[in-house]
């Protein structure tokens, strides 16, 4: 009994000192979060408004900001310009948008009533030189018309992104399902379901490639036009002798033009038909008008004509 007695005796002693450290410590452990906390205290009130320093610096261990996603903007312009010239204007925005690092992507010209001429042209060039090409531009002639457009999409840019890696890690599951794969009913299966998660990932790299052409090239879609020319009016209310001369010989020559091309239509069935007539004539006629004739028949009773005199 002493023993057990004595055991446990020893074992209270030894729980007692262990509590003893803990409180120690807990206690050393909250004066020194305290003196801690004393001179950050210090510090903010320091920094706090009406003290010495205009402003608290932050700690230079502190954790750095976010950096921020870049923006991707979609910029489109529309121009309408009036220029003197088209033809030369047209190759002078060519030689711009091309010292730029653009390009025209579409192009059609037209003249409109004989008196002038209509260009328009679709422009790619990059964001970067964006703003200086629109200006020159619109600084090109008389400006009619002009509207800008821009419209971000970092949204759907950073979603079509996380899309890609979430469809990339799709198709590497699969692969390797396909890889451990034994049964001939499993390998199919999976095949078509690699098939079809390959084909969602090229419309979404199709997508993103789109977006990316669209963010880095701006598009300018820019409209040339000339100046239309009044045309003069005519003097007289009605046609004048020249203008009777003038519409009185065009119709000479056209009915001369006319007659020609009826005359070479006609030619070679002349040419046949007077090849055949003149067989006919001198040939075949001939030939059957002697056949038709006959010899003169001698009368009855008649004395026939005499072959030479009697003596």
């Amino acid at each position: 009994m002493g023993a057990r007695r004595t055991v446990a005796a020893a074992l209270l002693i030894a729980s007692l000192a262990l509590a003893g450290c803990s409180a120690t410590e807990d206690v050393s452990t909250s004066t020194a979060g305290d003196q801690r906390a004393q001179p950050a205290e210090a510090d903010a009130k320091a920094g706090a408004p009406g003290s010495g320093d205009t402003a608290a610096k932050p700690p230079a261990g502190g954790a750095q900001r976010p950096v921020p996603t870049a923006t991707h903007i979609i910029r489109t312009a529309e121009l309408s310009v009036e220029v003197g010239d088209a033809t030369k204007a047209l190759a002078s925005i060519r030689t711009t948008v091309d010292g730029a690092g653009g390009h025209v992507a579409n192009e059609s010209t037209e003249r409109v009533d004989d008196t002038h001429v209509q260009t328009r042209v679709v422009l790619r060039v990059p964001q970067d030189h964006y703003s200086a090409v629109l200006a020159e531009l619109a600084g090109a002639g008389r400006l009619l018309s002009r509207k800008a457009d821009a419209k971000d999409v970092t949204d759907q840019v950073v979603d079509v992104e996380s899309r890609i890696a979430t469809q990339r890690a799709s198709v590497a599951r699969v692969r390797a399902l396909m890889d451990r794969a034994t049964q001939l009913s499993d390998i199919v299966t999976l095949e078509g379901e690699l098939s079809n998660r390959q084909a969602a990932l090229e419309s979404l790299l199709a997508q993103q490639a789109s977006l990316k052409d669209r963010t880095e090239m701006a598009t300018i879609t820019l409209e040339l036009s000339e100046p239309e020319r009044p045309v003069p009016a005519d003097e007289g209310n009605g046609p004048g002798f020249l203008d009777a001369l003038a519409g009185g010989w065009h119709a000479l020559t056209a009915a001369v033009r006319w007659t020609g091309v009826v005359l070479g239509a006609v030619a070679p069935f002349a040419v046949v038909l007077a090849v055949l007539y003149a067989v006919w004539r001198w040939l075949v006629r001939p030939r059957l008008t002697g056949r038709a004739v006959p010899a003169p028949a001698v009368r009855s009773g008649a004395a026939p004509f005499p072959t030479s005199e009697r003596d």
